[in-house]
Protein backbone atom coordinates (compact mmCIF):
# COMPACT_ATOMS: atom_id res chain seq x y z
CA UNK A 1 0.00 0.00 0.00
CA UNK A 2 1.24 3.35 -0.81
CA UNK A 3 -0.20 6.95 -0.14
CA UNK A 4 0.94 9.92 1.97
CA UNK A 5 -0.43 8.05 5.44
CA UNK A 6 2.60 5.80 5.51
CA UNK A 7 4.83 8.57 4.41
CA UNK A 8 4.23 10.17 7.69
CA UNK A 9 7.85 10.65 9.21
CA UNK A 10 8.68 12.90 6.09
CA UNK A 11 5.40 14.94 5.99
CA UNK A 12 6.41 15.63 9.82
CA UNK A 13 9.68 16.34 8.49
CA UNK A 14 8.84 18.86 5.62
CA UNK A 15 6.32 20.35 7.74
CA UNK A 16 8.79 21.19 10.73
CA UNK A 17 10.97 22.28 7.96
CA UNK A 18 8.10 24.89 6.89
CA UNK A 19 7.57 25.79 10.30
CA UNK A 20 10.83 26.36 10.94
CA UNK A 21 11.10 28.34 7.79
CA UNK A 22 8.63 30.44 8.55
CA UNK A 23 9.56 31.20 12.06
CA UNK A 24 13.11 32.10 10.54
CA UNK A 25 11.30 34.37 8.19
CA UNK A 26 9.51 36.10 11.05
CA UNK A 27 12.76 36.67 12.76
CA UNK A 28 14.43 37.55 9.73
CA UNK A 29 11.65 40.43 9.51
CA UNK A 30 12.13 41.36 12.76
CA UNK A 31 15.55 41.97 13.01
CA UNK A 32 15.20 43.70 9.80
CA UNK A 33 12.35 45.97 11.50
CA UNK A 34 14.99 46.61 14.48
CA UNK A 35 17.80 47.06 12.37
CA UNK A 36 15.94 49.81 10.29
CA UNK A 37 14.77 51.40 13.54
CA UNK A 38 18.05 51.77 14.63
CA UNK A 39 19.62 53.20 11.93
CA UNK A 40 16.99 56.23 11.43
CA UNK A 41 17.69 56.45 15.60
CA UNK A 42 21.53 57.03 14.17
CA UNK A 43 20.53 59.05 11.38
CA UNK A 44 18.02 61.13 14.16
CA UNK A 45 21.22 61.52 16.01
CA UNK A 46 22.98 62.81 13.32
CA UNK A 47 20.99 65.14 12.56
CA UNK A 48 20.24 66.36 16.10
CA UNK A 49 23.86 66.92 16.52
CA UNK A 50 24.29 69.18 13.11
CA UNK A 51 21.51 71.04 14.29
CA UNK A 52 23.58 71.54 17.58
CA UNK A 53 26.63 72.58 15.82
CA UNK A 54 23.88 75.76 14.13
CA UNK A 55 22.90 76.46 17.52
CA UNK A 56 26.00 76.47 19.04
CA UNK A 57 28.39 78.39 16.45
CA UNK A 58 26.54 79.29 13.15
CA UNK A 59 29.52 80.01 11.75
CA UNK A 60 31.04 76.46 11.51
CA UNK A 61 27.20 75.47 10.91
CA UNK A 62 27.70 77.06 7.61
CA UNK A 63 31.13 76.36 7.16
CA UNK A 64 30.89 72.31 7.23
CA UNK A 65 27.77 72.86 4.50
CA UNK A 66 29.89 74.35 2.30
CA UNK A 67 32.72 72.12 3.07
CA UNK A 68 30.59 69.15 2.23
CA UNK A 69 29.26 70.45 -0.97
CA UNK A 70 32.50 70.93 -2.46
CA UNK A 71 33.78 67.76 -0.77
CA UNK A 72 31.02 66.18 -2.92
CA UNK A 73 31.61 67.67 -5.84
CA UNK A 74 35.00 66.35 -5.41
CA UNK A 75 33.75 62.60 -4.61
CA UNK A 76 31.76 62.46 -7.89
CA UNK A 77 34.65 62.96 -10.11
CA UNK A 78 36.68 60.57 -8.17
CA UNK A 79 34.16 58.40 -9.25
CA UNK A 80 33.09 56.75 -5.59
CA UNK A 81 30.30 54.73 -5.24
CA UNK A 82 27.49 55.85 -3.30
CA UNK A 83 28.47 54.40 0.00
CA UNK A 84 32.00 56.24 0.06
CA UNK A 85 29.91 59.27 -0.92
CA UNK A 86 27.80 59.37 1.98
CA UNK A 87 30.92 58.60 4.25
CA UNK A 88 32.53 61.55 2.51
CA UNK A 89 29.09 63.80 3.01
CA UNK A 90 29.14 62.57 6.80
CA UNK A 91 32.72 63.62 7.58
CA UNK A 92 32.31 67.29 5.70
CA UNK A 93 29.54 67.29 7.61
CA UNK A 94 31.06 66.79 11.56
CA UNK A 95 34.90 66.99 10.41
CA UNK A 96 34.86 70.27 13.20
CA UNK A 97 32.15 68.99 15.28
CA UNK A 98 35.33 69.01 17.63
CA UNK A 99 35.51 72.65 17.94
CA UNK A 100 32.51 73.25 20.22
CA UNK A 101 34.02 71.84 22.62
CA UNK A 102 33.67 74.23 25.55
CA UNK A 103 37.53 73.54 25.98
CA UNK A 104 38.11 75.29 22.55
CA UNK A 105 34.81 77.16 21.61
CA UNK A 106 36.53 80.73 23.57
CA UNK A 107 39.57 79.80 21.84
CA UNK A 108 38.34 79.91 18.30
CA UNK A 109 36.10 82.65 18.58
CA UNK A 110 39.12 84.76 20.29
CA UNK A 111 39.69 87.43 17.47
CA UNK A 112 43.45 88.12 19.14
CA UNK A 113 46.45 86.11 17.51
CA UNK A 114 46.44 82.56 19.17
CA UNK A 115 49.33 82.06 21.05
CA UNK A 116 51.62 78.67 20.37
CA UNK A 117 49.18 76.84 23.29
CA UNK A 118 46.29 77.87 22.18
CA UNK A 119 47.70 77.07 18.36
CA UNK A 120 48.08 73.50 20.01
CA UNK A 121 44.84 73.52 22.02
CA UNK A 122 43.02 73.80 18.73
CA UNK A 123 44.95 70.87 17.48
CA UNK A 124 42.87 69.15 19.78
CA UNK A 125 39.80 69.16 17.50
CA UNK A 126 39.62 66.33 15.34
CA UNK A 127 40.37 63.93 18.47
CA UNK A 128 37.68 65.74 20.15
CA UNK A 129 35.55 65.40 17.53
CA UNK A 130 36.15 61.56 16.88
CA UNK A 131 35.65 61.26 20.49
CA UNK A 132 32.09 62.61 20.22
CA UNK A 133 31.13 60.39 17.46
CA UNK A 134 32.84 57.08 18.49
CA UNK A 135 29.79 55.22 19.39
CA UNK A 136 27.84 55.91 16.25
CA UNK A 137 30.84 53.38 15.03
CA UNK A 138 28.44 50.39 14.03
CA UNK A 139 26.23 52.47 12.02
CA UNK A 140 28.68 55.14 10.12
CA UNK A 141 32.47 52.59 10.86
CA UNK A 142 34.15 55.70 8.63
CA UNK A 143 33.17 58.76 10.55
CA UNK A 144 35.14 59.11 13.82
CA UNK A 145 37.88 57.73 11.61
CA UNK A 146 37.50 60.67 8.97
CA UNK A 147 37.22 63.09 11.17
CA UNK A 148 40.01 62.33 12.96
CA UNK A 149 42.20 62.24 10.26
CA UNK A 150 41.02 65.27 7.85
CA UNK A 151 44.10 67.57 9.07
CA UNK A 152 46.58 64.62 8.32
CA UNK A 153 49.17 65.97 5.53
CA UNK A 154 50.02 63.57 2.34
CA UNK A 155 53.71 64.24 3.69
CA UNK A 156 52.88 62.82 6.99
CA UNK A 157 53.35 66.38 8.80
CA UNK A 158 50.08 66.55 9.67
CA UNK A 159 47.88 65.31 13.26
CA UNK A 160 47.16 64.20 15.58
CA UNK A 161 48.49 60.79 13.99
CA UNK A 162 51.27 61.74 11.44
CA UNK A 163 49.41 59.71 8.93
CA UNK A 164 51.37 59.61 5.26
CA UNK A 165 50.39 59.47 1.75
CA UNK A 166 47.53 56.45 1.06
CA UNK A 167 47.01 55.93 4.76
CA UNK A 168 45.06 58.84 5.21
CA UNK A 169 41.17 57.76 4.51
CA UNK A 170 40.08 58.81 0.83
CA UNK A 171 37.34 60.22 1.96
CA UNK A 172 39.52 62.44 4.96
CA UNK A 173 41.97 63.69 1.59
CA UNK A 174 39.06 64.93 -0.28
CA UNK A 175 37.46 66.78 3.01
CA UNK A 176 40.78 68.06 3.74
CA UNK A 177 40.94 69.49 0.35
CA UNK A 178 37.22 70.87 0.31
CA UNK A 179 37.86 72.73 3.82
CA UNK A 180 41.36 74.24 2.78
CA UNK A 181 39.01 75.96 -0.28
CA UNK A 182 36.62 77.12 1.75
CA UNK A 183 38.66 77.98 4.93
CA UNK A 184 40.68 80.43 2.11
CA UNK A 185 37.49 81.65 0.17
CA UNK A 186 35.64 82.53 2.97
CA UNK A 187 36.04 85.71 5.52
CA UNK A 188 36.54 84.59 8.99
CA UNK A 189 37.32 86.87 12.17
CA UNK A 190 41.01 86.26 11.99
CA UNK A 191 41.27 85.75 8.21
CA UNK A 192 40.22 88.03 5.21
CA UNK A 193 38.15 86.35 2.19
CA UNK A 194 40.35 85.54 -0.88
CA UNK A 195 39.54 84.83 -4.52
CA UNK A 196 38.81 81.05 -6.02
CA UNK A 197 41.84 81.75 -7.94
CA UNK A 198 44.14 82.38 -4.94
CA UNK A 199 42.86 79.23 -3.44
CA UNK A 200 43.75 77.13 -6.12
CA UNK A 201 47.51 78.18 -6.07
CA UNK A 202 47.58 77.72 -2.58
CA UNK A 203 46.13 74.34 -3.13
CA UNK A 204 48.40 73.96 -5.96
CA UNK A 205 51.24 74.86 -3.58
CA UNK A 206 50.08 71.85 -0.85
CA UNK A 207 50.27 69.05 -3.82
CA UNK A 208 52.07 66.72 -2.55
CA UNK A 209 52.57 68.19 0.82
CA UNK A 210 49.77 68.77 2.37
CA UNK A 211 47.06 67.02 -0.08
CA UNK A 212 46.67 64.37 -2.37
CA UNK A 213 48.78 65.30 -5.58
CA UNK A 214 45.77 63.14 -7.37
CA UNK A 215 43.27 64.57 -6.22
CA UNK A 216 44.54 68.59 -6.36
CA UNK A 217 44.97 67.45 -9.99
CA UNK A 218 41.05 66.42 -10.19
CA UNK A 219 39.74 69.53 -8.31
CA UNK A 220 41.66 71.80 -10.49
CA UNK A 221 40.49 70.10 -13.37
CA UNK A 222 38.43 72.67 -15.55
CA UNK A 223 35.26 70.93 -15.12
CA UNK A 224 35.14 70.49 -11.65
CA UNK A 225 36.52 73.59 -10.54
CA UNK A 226 33.88 75.18 -12.61
CA UNK A 227 31.28 73.36 -10.50
CA UNK A 228 32.92 74.42 -7.73
CA UNK A 229 33.02 77.91 -8.44
CA UNK A 230 29.13 77.47 -9.19
CA UNK A 231 28.87 76.25 -5.65
CA UNK A 232 31.05 79.38 -4.37
CA UNK A 233 28.93 81.98 -6.38
CA UNK A 234 25.46 80.27 -5.50
CA UNK A 235 26.38 80.64 -1.87
CA UNK A 236 27.28 83.95 -2.50
CA UNK A 237 24.50 85.41 -3.94
CA UNK A 238 21.80 87.16 -1.52
CA UNK A 239 18.68 84.99 -1.46
CA UNK A 240 15.17 85.87 -0.89
CA UNK A 241 13.41 85.79 1.90
CA UNK A 242 10.47 82.57 1.54
CA UNK A 243 7.44 82.41 3.65
CA UNK A 244 7.70 78.99 5.90
CA UNK A 245 6.19 76.03 4.46
CA UNK A 246 4.33 74.30 7.38
CA UNK A 247 4.46 70.81 5.75
CA UNK A 248 8.30 71.43 5.03
CA UNK A 249 8.81 72.31 8.25
CA UNK A 250 6.90 69.24 9.80
CA UNK A 251 8.04 66.78 7.54
CA UNK A 252 11.98 68.16 7.83
CA UNK A 253 12.76 66.74 11.66
CA UNK A 254 10.93 63.56 10.41
CA UNK A 255 14.36 60.88 10.61
CA UNK A 256 15.15 58.99 7.89
CA UNK A 257 18.16 56.83 6.66
CA UNK A 258 19.72 59.63 4.56
CA UNK A 259 20.31 63.37 5.84
CA UNK A 260 18.04 66.24 4.83
CA UNK A 261 20.79 69.19 5.57
CA UNK A 262 20.22 70.33 2.09
CA UNK A 263 16.47 71.49 2.73
CA UNK A 264 17.98 73.50 6.18
CA UNK A 265 19.78 76.82 6.88
CA UNK A 266 21.93 77.88 9.88
CA UNK A 267 19.92 80.31 12.04
CA UNK A 268 21.13 83.73 11.27
CA UNK A 269 23.01 85.22 14.38
CA UNK A 270 20.99 87.63 16.30
CA UNK A 271 22.29 91.52 15.88
CA UNK A 272 24.24 92.88 18.27
CA UNK A 273 24.49 89.45 20.10
CA UNK A 274 27.50 87.37 20.00
CA UNK A 275 27.37 83.77 21.34
CA UNK A 276 28.82 83.25 24.78
CA UNK A 277 29.72 79.87 27.21
CA UNK A 278 29.09 80.43 30.58
CA UNK A 279 32.48 80.13 32.76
Amino acid sequence: MGGPFLSSPKRMMRILGIAVGAAGATLLVRERQRRLAAERLAAAVLETLLRAIDANDHETGAHVRRVARYALILADAADLDSAQERDVERIALFHDIGKIDEALFDIIHDETTLSPTEREAVRTHPARGAEVLAPLAAFYPELARGVLSHHERWDGNGYPRQLRGRAIPLAARIVSIADAFDAITYHRRYSSARTAEEAAEKILEGRAMQFDPDLVDLFLSPPVFEDVLAVLRADHAPRPRRAPNKRSAETSHRPDLTFRWRTTTPAPPVPGQELRRSP
